[in-house]
């Protein structure tokens, strides 16, 4: 069944965001009086929200201070979080591409919801997608299938009919769970663990993500 409904990640699959999450969360180490972490160790914390991104960074050491390290990552994050992030690549060729093509896109991201679009309105991404769905728009976040089957129901869309892109195995898991097609890319954050995984099809560039959608 051809491809009708695109369900995009956001960091690390249409953006990227790194060197903001990473200063975002040395700026609460910081303040804690934790050591700071480079960004490829942050950027291996990535992927299920900021909740675990900031229990990861802080570890034991500031586990004790969790509340006060989340207050403060979100509000510098949501004051930051335009300064470096940019689309990769290709990314707004790809959209513009499936939007001429009729296909519906779509964001599933662990990310809050208000800053998803602020990010997105910032980007001027916005306009090319249908629904967008963030962390904490339902009870539940990926890897659980609840924000795939909500976007399902929005678009009037068919599972089979449906494409989750995705940098990282909470991605792929995700799209396991609500049996839907996936595609792995290797820009990302996650893409080693993809690798490893053996994740098929997996894509080095936007482009090969429209062939993937349109079946070639």
């Amino acid at each position: 069944m051809r491809i009708a409904l695109v369900i995009f990640d956001l960091d690390g699959t249409l953006v990227d965001s790194l060197l903001d999450l990473a200063a975002s969360t040395n700026y609460v180490l910081q303040r804690l009086h934790l050591p700071e972490l480079p960004a490829t160790t942050v950027r291996d914390y990535v992927g299920e929200g900021a909740r675990q991104l900031v229990r990861r960074s802080i570890g034991a050491a500031g586990a004790m201070c969790f509340d006060e390290a989340l207050a403060l990552f979100l509000d510098y994050y949501g004051r930051h979080l335009l300064d470096h992030t940019r689309p990769y690549a290709g990314i707004v060729e790809l959209l513009d591409r499936l939007r001429r093509r009729g296909t519906t896109q779509t964001v599933l991201t662990n990310k809050p919801a208000a800053m998803t679009t602020q990010l997105l309105d910032g980007l001027h991404l916005a306009d090319d997608f249908a629904y967008v769905l963030g962390g904490d728009s339902l009870a539940t976040r990926k890897p659980d299938p609840a924000g795939v089957e909500r976007l399902l129901q929005l678009s009037g869309k068919d599972r089979r009919q449906a494409l989750l892109v995705g940098d990282s195995l909470v991605d792929r898991d995700t799209a396991a769970a609500a049996r839907v097609a996936f595609c792995g890319v290797t820009w990302g954050f996650g893409s080693a663990g993809l690798r490893s995984a053996g994740v098929a099809p997996l894509v080095d560039t936007p482009e090969q993500v429209l062939q993937v959608v349109s079946g070639h």
